[in-house]
C-alpha cells in the first residue's frame, strides 16, 4: 500500500486503520508467541502442567518482562533501551496483576490433556499467553513507530569564517583600548 498524505502531511485514514491493523495482528502474535513459550518452559522443560500460586505470578511477571523487552519498540531497535527496560519493569508488575486477577475472576474450567486440566489460572499454558497477549497488544497499539527525538538540525554561520574573525578582532581591539585606559588612570593617580 503506498502512503499518501493528505492534509498538512498527515497520513490518511485508510493508512492509520492499516497500521492499527499492523500493530493489533503483531500484538496478537507477539504475546501469543512469548506466553506460549513461557508456558511450555514450564510444562515441558519442568513437567508443571499445574502450578501453584506462587509460581503463577513468579511466571506471569517473567512473562511480562520478556513482553516488554519485545513488543512495542524492542530492545533491540535503535535508542529503545531504556524505554523497553522500563516496559519491562512495568510488564511484570502488571503481568502479576493480571495473573491475580485471572486466578481470581477468571474460574473457567479446561481440560488440555496432557497440558494440564484445571482452572485457567492454574495452567501456565492457557495463562500466560493471556497475559502476554494483553501486554503485548497495548505495547503494539502504544508504540508510534517513531524517534522521541526530532532529527538534529545542521546550523551553519551566517557570513562564514571572516565574520567570526572580524568580530573577534574587533573584541580584541577594545579590550586592548580598555586595559590601555585603566593603565593610564592608574598612572595620574599616583
Amino acid at each position: 500500500m503506498t502512503r499518501h498524505d493528505g492534509v498538512d502531511g498527515c497520513p490518511r485514514e485508510e493508512n492509520l486503520i492499516a497500521t492499527l491493523l499492523k500493530r493489533l495482528l503483531s500484538g496478537l502474535l507477539k504475546g501469543a508467541v512469548v506466553g506460549g513459550l513461557v508456558g511450555a518452559a514450564l510444562v515441558f522443560g519442568l513437567g508443571m502442567p499445574v502450578f501453584a500460586a506462587w509460581l503463577a505470578y513468579l511466571a506471569a511477571a517473567l512473562t511480562g518482562a520478556l513482553t516488554g523487552l519485545v513488543a512495542g519498540k524492542a530492545i533491540w531497535e535503535k535508542d529503545a533501551r531504556i524505554e523497553a527496560g522500563l516496559k519491562a519493569g512495568a510488564g511484570a508488575l502488571i503481568g502479576a496483576g493480571a495473573m491475580f486477577a485471572i486466578r481470581r475472576w477468571l474460574s473457567l474450567s479446561l481440560d488440555l490433556g496432557q497440558f494440564g486440566n484445571g482452572v485457567v489460572g492454574d495452567l501456565p499454558i492457557a495463562s500466560l499467553p493471556m497475559v502476554a497477549t494483553a501486554l503485548a497488544l497495548f505495547y503494539e497499539l502504544d508504540n508510534t513507530g517513531g524517534s522521541a527525538g526530532a532529527p538534529p538540525v545542521k546550523k551553519t554561520r551566517v557570513g562564514g569564517a571572516s565574520a567570526a574573525n572580524d568580530e573577534r578582532a574587533e573584541l580584541e581591539q577594545a579590550l586592548d583600548e580598555e586595559a590601555e585606559a585603566d593603565a593610564a588612570r592608574k598612572a595620574t593617580k599616583h
